[in-house]
């Protein structure tokens, strides 16, 4: 990938030049309340907590963030006094445990109580003693370059997104004709083992190379896959992405698209 920079999260004229396009136009300015943040120091928020994972209140002041400035909107009001305000009461309310907590008994043991899903696309993880958990799907080329990613709870089986995430693939221009929407082949481990899905994919004209379960590797999957883990070693350099903290799925969701162009943008530098 590179000799990484020392602050990635500074966005470079190169960079904004593709970006600044695609961002909707401004609206009316405010009249009262703390100034908004230009487009392009809020971008660099947010790559700032992308990289680091650190808390949004805690943006340093070096990058121009501090009392005086509305990046995100505030979680609750203050009364006077400092006290909390009814908006952060009653989401302190909700927010509050309303079954019991503790171990329970499991044959000749006591484990911990399986969690429950209080966020959207999140689920009782199995690897995890069924705390609520998340899941990042992804899709990448020979070059492990990401073509698509997806977010699903951690009790969701593998096999359930490789149609879904087939249907993200761009459209990918290159000879004269038709941009291309599907691979020739697709590589997968055990986990996409089903005849229900090799007949899927074969009837969109793809070859499947799906690893069998129970059966040795004489196909040479390890030769190509690990470019899909390197790829997710990727993602998961992104700090934000290793523990989800956002209780809205679109917030995370947007986190994974970012971190997904911006290992792309690196391979295009790379080749450029």
């Amino acid at each position: 990938m590179g000799i990484r920079q020392s602050r990635p999260w500074i966005v470079s004229d190169e960079l904004w030049s593709l970006i600044e396009p695609l961002l909707p136009k401004p609206g009316p300015k405010k009249v009262e309340g703390r100034p908004q943040v230009p487009d392009r120091q809020a971008l660099c928020g947010i790559l700032f907590v992308l990289y680091t994972g650190i808390q949004w209140e805690y943006l340093p002041q070096e990058l121009g963030f501090g009392s005086g400035h509305d990046l995100l909107a505030a979680p609750g009001r203050l009364e006077r006094g400092r006290r909390l305000g009814p908006a952060t009461r009653r989401a302190a309310e909700e927010a509050a445990v309303d079954r019991p907590v503790g171990l329970v008994a499991g044959g000749d043991r006591f484990l911990a109580r399986a969690g429950r899903s209080a966020r959207p696309k999140s689920g009782p993880s199995p690897v995890d003693r069924a705390r609520p958990g998340s899941k990042h799907h992804v899709l990448t080329d020979g070059q492990g370059i990401p073509l698509a990613v997806s977010l699903t709870g951690g009790h969701r089986n593998d096999v359930t997104q490789l149609l879904p995430l087939l249907d993200k693939i761009p459209a990918v221009a290159g000879l004269v004709g038709r941009p291309r929407r599907r691979p020739d082949m697709l590589f997968a481990d055990r986990g996409y083992d089903h005849d229900k899905y090799r007949r899927l994919l074969r009837a969109r004209g793809i070859r499947p190379a799906i690893a069998e379960r129970g059966q040795p590797h004489g196909t040479g999957l390890g030769i190509f896959r690990w470019v899909v883990e390197r790829t997710i070693s990727w993602l998961h350099g992104f700090r934000r992405l290793r523990i989800r903290w956002e209780r809205r799925d679109d917030i995370h969701e947007a986190f994974l698209g970012l971190a997904a162009c911006l290992i792309t943008h690196r391979h295009v530098q790379r080749l450029c």
